[in-house]
């Protein structure tokens, strides 16, 4: 899948996301090494505290099906180009510390960068 198509599905399910909080929409894209691409939107919940991002949101759908997985990309699509936060940013790289990041807006606007220079020095437990 080129980086062009996993923008696009980061974008169309941006529009599923639930945030009558924040109002700020977020769709994600992760492709795994096996081919296979799993997308998911931030929920936003009450309880701030219980909100799940949407890259979070793709990864754990991905090892829900997959199992074990391995990232090979993901593109996250906000309404001005914003990053990954801290928490999704671990997770990414739990599975994928060298994955590609492609990070869009609404108005095809795409940043090319990598989990590495997102979180250099990351934790990593090696349990192998």
């Amino acid at each position: 899948m080129s980086p062009e198509e996993l923008v696009q599905a980061a974008l169309a399910v941006r529009e599923r996301a639930y945030a009558p909080f924040s109002k700020y929409l977020v769709g994600a894209a992760l492709l795994t090494k096996s081919g296979n691409v799993y997308t998911g939107c931030n929920v936003e919940n009450s309880s701030y505290g219980l909100t799940v991002c949407a890259e979070r949101n793709a990864v754990f759908k991905a090892v829900s099906e997959e199992g074990k997985i391995e990232v090979e990309a993901i593109a996250v699509v906000t309404r001005d180009l914003a990053s990954m936060c801290g928490a999704c940013r671990q997770v990414v790289n739990e599975f994928g510390p060298k994955a590609k990041v492609y990070l869009a807006d609404c108005d095809g606007n795409v940043n090319a960068t990598s989990v590495d220079a997102l979180l250099p020095g990351a934790f990593r437990f090696e349990n192998d």
